[in-house]
């Protein structure tokens, strides 16, 4: 990478007293890195009157790449105008707490720039090491400013929770608790690469709209208009040093839609690069999963919580779109209620105390309900657990049958029953065409309820097209979507990341990273590790059938009696993925994967669905 270039760099400190706020505003504060010549800026907000604190206060962080500086309101105004009026406020930000609210209750509150991005210079490269080491120079400043306790804590949505995770993993001094907020925990499988395949299309929407252009030094900045449908970097400053040559901007940034595509594997140093062991967290945790989330976030927050080597975690599954339960006045009582406890002392809860609070609370999928209404899902109820995965699950196998049918016994011996059979689907399916077989259960007899992880075990093989120039060595891509049929018949949508409509859950695999790690302590069996190294590829022969066990994203649904389960096995995204779909021409060449695609069917193939069924508590 060449030497970043960058304007001389001036200090434009500015500091407000806003009494109608009752907050001190301190704008374009300059933060030194240990590694580097250039700061972090970061906006501060300070209770303006001591309140019996003495004037220090436990700090709340964001680092992040959308802008300190712009506005909630203009970043994406259909969602801040339905966010919870007590934090809706003229410093809101997108997926950031309000600094009038948590001002009011006794924090000082610092939300920075991510290095190369707003007004900080450097080198953009979003969830790297570098820019992670960062995130822990600011966290540590934060815990050594007159006005702070010394005790920092962690609180945002997305990308500012999926951040979180890799700084707790340094173990910056003063970092006393964190609370990611729907973030994934792993860039590879999360976010990049589900199952080997290329998430290609939100990394390309993420970055134009919400990064790319609030590049540090960036012209036009302040000038830059998107349609109104979703977030956007609209109406940033320009650059406080002003503006930088296209040569200089390409220079001073990895760009992430060019960097997924041209990396395949964890063992590329693009990906390797950005590794840290979740193991290394010790500060206790509040990992917040969305039961909606299925295409990006909802794994991370599971796994974070799983593998994270902190005493005190604690893992709560909600529903709604991703934006707005955030600042519902119930949850915003369940941060602060943390956050006193680890960052005030102030316990009302037991938080601290292990046993006292559940280590797992459950949102219960029950009914139809509709999708995108919040009122409504508030309805749902929700249980605390000990643990998670829940202990007295019952994996129980529902397998599929030629006859498209999804039962919990094996396909019957018979006249023919040992024949191989096979059902084929064409490959290279779209979302507006998709190619898929399905399969469903019967009526169910009684309510039953299916919470945790998923896995499939099918066999399946591929048949190249010579019409599509297949050549070499051809490969197969599974989607797999698990749907929730009711009574009536009508699939039950649940609400997904953006207010669309999804399924209960999708998984992946891309044949040639069909590889499973069981020696691996990581390794489940409703969870299979894969490393996806380069090293693991193993081949695809056309006509042979392979034997692959798809991971799932973990669900939770009540089906009720009558209901049923459907299962769904296609080559390409179907209904439930909205912007998250893999649809790169160069990570599935059609002379690769062109063809038809066959789930096989005999002795010695048998092909299922496991899925996590809860007993009711005795």
């Amino acid at each position: 990478m060449a030497e970043i270039k960058t304007p001389p760099i001036r200090d434009l400190l500015e500091v407000h007293e806003d009494r109608e706020n009752n907050l001190t505003f301190m704008k374009n504060v300059s933060i030194p890195l240990k590694a580097s010549p250039l700061p972090i800026r970061a906006n501060v907000y300070l209770p303006l009157s001591a309140s019996g604190d003495d004037g220090k206060w436990p700090v709340l962080v964001t680092y992040g790449p959308y802008g300190k500086d712009i506005p909630y309101a203009t970043f994406h105004a259909g969602s801040f105008a339905e966010v919870n009026p007590e934090h809706r406020s003229k410093y809101s930000a997108w997926e950031t707490p309000d600094p009038v609210y948590w001002t009011a209750r006794g924090y000082a509150v610092v939300r920075a720039d991510e290095r190369g991005l707003g007004q900080s210079p450097g080198l953009l490269d979003t969830m790297s090491r570098g820019t992670s080491e960062c995130f822990f120079d600011v966290v540590e400043w934060c815990a050594d400013q007159e006005w702070s306790t010394g005790k920092v804590g962690l609180l945002g949505i997305s990308y500012y929770a999926g951040s979180q995770w890799r700084v707790a993993a340094r173990r910056p001094k003063g970092l006393a608790a964190i609370v990611p907020w729907e973030g994934m925990s792993d860039y590879y499988r999360d976010r990049c690469r589900h199952g080997g395949i290329l998430s290609d299309k939100f990394i390309s929407f993420w970055w134009n709209r919400q990064v790319l252009v609030n590049q540090y030094g960036r012209p036009g900045r302040s000038k830059l208009t998107f349609p109104a449908d979703g977030p956007g970097a609209r109406g940033q400053e320009d650059t406080l040093e002003g503006d930088l040559p296209e040569d200089a901007l390409a220079a001073n940034r990895r760009d992430q839609t060019r960097d997924n595509e041209a990396n395949r594997f964890r063992d590329d140093e693009y990906y390797a690069s950005k590794e840290y062991d979740l193991a290394d967290i010790e500060v206790p945790l509040l990992s917040v999963a969305n039961w909606g989330g299925i295409l990006l976030h909802l794994r991370g927050n599971v796994e974070g919580y799983a593998r994270a080597g902190s005493r005190l975690k604690y893992l709560r599954f909600i529903t709604g779109r991703h934006d707005l339960p955030f600042y519902y006045r119930e949850e915003v009582e369940v941060q602060k209620s943390f956050l006193d406890a680890f960052l005030k002392g102030r316990d009302t809860v037991g938080w601290s105390e292990p046993g006292r609070v559940a280590p797992v609370t459950v949102t219960l999928r029950r009914g139809n309900v509709g999708f995108n209404d919040a009122e409504a899902e508030k309805g749902y109820a929700k249980r605390e657990e000990e643990a998670w995965p829940i202990p007295r699950t019952e994996y129980t196998n529902f397998y599929l049958h030629p006859d498209r049918s999804l039962r919990k016994t094996k396909p019957g011996a018979g006249a023919g029953a040992g024949a191989e059979k096979k059902l084929s689907y064409k490959a290279l399916g779209r979302i507006e065409q998709p190619e898929l077989v399905s399969f469903s259960t019967p009526p169910f007899e009684e309510e039953t309820e299916i919470t945790g992880h998923v896995v499939a075990h099918l066999n399946v093989s591929v048949t190249p097209s010579a019409d599509d120039g297949v050549r070499g060595e051809p490969d197969i891509d599974l989607f797999v979507t698990l749907r929730h049929v009711d009574v009536a018949g009508d699939e039950v949508l649940y609400t997904g990341t953006a207010g669309d409509g999804v399924p209960l859950c999708k998984g992946w695999l891309r044949v040639s990273n069909r590889k499973v790690h069981d020696e691996d302590p990581k390794h489940r069996a409703y969870l299979p590790h894969r490393e996806y190294l380069s090293t693991d590829v193993l081949p695809v022969e056309a006509g042979a059938v392979y034997g692959v066990d798809v991971e799932v994203w973990p669900t939770n649904v009540v089906v009720e009696k009558g209901g049923r389960i459907v299962f769904e096995v296609s080559s390409g995204d179907t209904q439930g993925c909205g912007v998250f779909q893999h649809v790169s021409e160069v990570d599935r060449p059609a002379s690769k994967f062109a063809g038809v695609n066959h789930i096989h069917f005999g002795d010695g193939l048998e092909n299922f669905v496991t899925l996590p069924v809860i007993p009711p508590r005795v």
